[in-house]
């Protein structure tokens, strides 16, 4: 049972995704700040928990890259529906995933490749988009109104430069996998 805790704690911040979603939507940036806080937080302890009870599953190794992926993917769609930030910064982190999540399909339907290990690169990209979107809700408190438009204009650039690179590096490395992989094949 209690090998399970990890589990149910991914479950819970699967379970936080719309909760968060609809408070940035309605512009309570910050309830939303708030729980994102908690999400994060849970993130954190569902992995410590995983490592320190030896609790590892299949169903955890999907169940927290899914809620951590809706959560990041979701709040930048609000965002980008609602004009806080550009259409085109949310095209941008979408089309990296779409990249990653195509070249994950077609391996898993045409090769044996299974070992989708994230980059450093891709590592980096989601920090920053991560920094970017507790900036911009952080910036829309009341109390933080006085935050510098520079600071978030360079995040957002930032964020746009992380993440293209982390599509060009995926790309590299997906290609660099099919040609290895065709290469056994033979």
């Amino acid at each position: 049972m209690i090998r399970t805790i990890p589990n149910l704690i991914s479950l819970a911040r699967l379970i936080l995704v719309p909760v968060i979603l609809n408070e940035i939507w309605d512009r309570r940036y910050g309830p939303a700040l708030a729980w994102c806080f908690v999400a994060g937080a849970s993130d954190a302890l569902d992995g410590f928990l995983a490592r320190r009870l030896n609790a590892t599953s299949r169903v955890g190794a999907y169940l927290d890259p899914i809620a951590d992926k809706l959560l990041l993917s979701g709040s930048y769609l609000v965002l980008g529906f609602d004009r806080v930030i550009p259409w085109w910064l949310t095209a941008i982190v979408f089309g990296r995933d779409a990249i990653i999540l195509g070249f994950a399909a077609y391996a898993m339907l045409f090769t044996k490749i299974r070992d989708f290990r994230p980059s450093i690169w891709g590592k980096i990209s989601t920090a920053v988009q991560i920094l970017t979107i507790l900036e911009i809700l952080l910036a829309r408190v009341s109390y933080w109104d006085r935050f510098p438009k520079w600071f978030e204009n360079s995040l957002i650039t930032l964020t746009i430069a992380a993440t293209l690179w982390s599509a060009i590096h995926y790309a590299w490395t997906a290609l660099r996998m099919l040609r290895s992989s065709q290469r056994a094949e033979v």
